[in-house]
């Protein structure tokens, strides 16, 4: 995942609206989300070169997502980005002691920002800042710190934080297909230049090689959703997946 924007709140009747992005290389095999097998019993979509996964969910409602950090300085570590949310689910622990765990081994993967959720909180690990707990709110993580204001991060959780409750779910997707680029004045530095800072700057981004590949949307209450949209290097839709289930 490349962009993530979520509203957390434990004690409302849907504590969790999450939509993600996930930005790759179109050549990178890839599976669309779906039921892994009873010994994991989780929904993920699977990475087909690493055998990990972006974003996964839990019957309970367990969750776990991962973004990898634009650090062109930082080491590449021995193991995949793409097990750490699997781990969560290994592990059967709570949000808080697997982010702490991970924090503590976090020179074993390249640079990631990693979310996990349970039933009453999230909390934050990453290869560059210390484990913490999300507070309730509506938040946004890219390839940067988490509630970095880079542009699009700021458009999507400005837009997540303006839906009324009554709104369907399904309306955090226009939200996250935003194609414009940010003005050059309020792009981030990041070591890649400023011609990629421009292309990697929409919410949404379209190119043959490298682009958004798939939206997902996680939708948890005391029934759990979860939407997949997926798309080609035009950026345009090639299919959808829709799952429910009761927590």
């Amino acid at each position: 995942m490349c962009l993530i924007a979520f509203a957390f709140d434990p004690d409302a009747e849907r504590p969790l609206l999450l939509a993600a992005n996930r930005d790759e290389f179109h050549a990178r095999p890839a599976a669309p989300m779906a039921w892994w097998p009873r010994s994991e019993p989780i929904l993920a979509g699977r990475d087909e070169q690493a055998g990990g996964t972006w974003l996964a969910v839990g019957r309970d409602g367990r969750w776990a997502a991962v973004t990898n950090v634009r650090d062109p300085q930082a080491a590449r570590g021995p193991r995949s980005r793409g097990e750490l949310p699997l781990g969560f689910f290994k592990q059967g622990s709570g949000a808080a002691a697997y982010a702490a765990q991970v924090q503590a081994q976090a020179n074993r993967y390249g640079p990631f920002n990693l979310l996990v959720g349970d039933q009453g909180s999230v909390w934050f690990a990453s290869s560059h800042a210390p484990a913490a707990e999300v507070p309730p709110g509506v938040h946004a993580l890219s390839n940067g710190a988490l509630d970095a204001p880079w542009p699009k991060s700021r458009r999507v959780a400005d837009g997540l934080a303006s839906m009324a409750r009554e709104q369907p779910a399904e309306d955090v997707f226009e939200l996250m297909h935003d194609r414009e680029g940010a003005d050059d004045d309020d792009l981030p530095d990041t070591g890649v230049g400023l011609e990629m800072e421009r292309f990697l700057s929409p919410p949404f981004i379209v190119s043959e090689r490298y682009g958004t590949r798939s939206t997902t949307l996680l939708c948890l209450g005391p029934t759990a959703r979860v939407v997949e949209r997926r798309f080609d290097q035009r950026g345009q839709a090639e299919g959808q997946i829709d799952y429910r289930w009761s927590i």
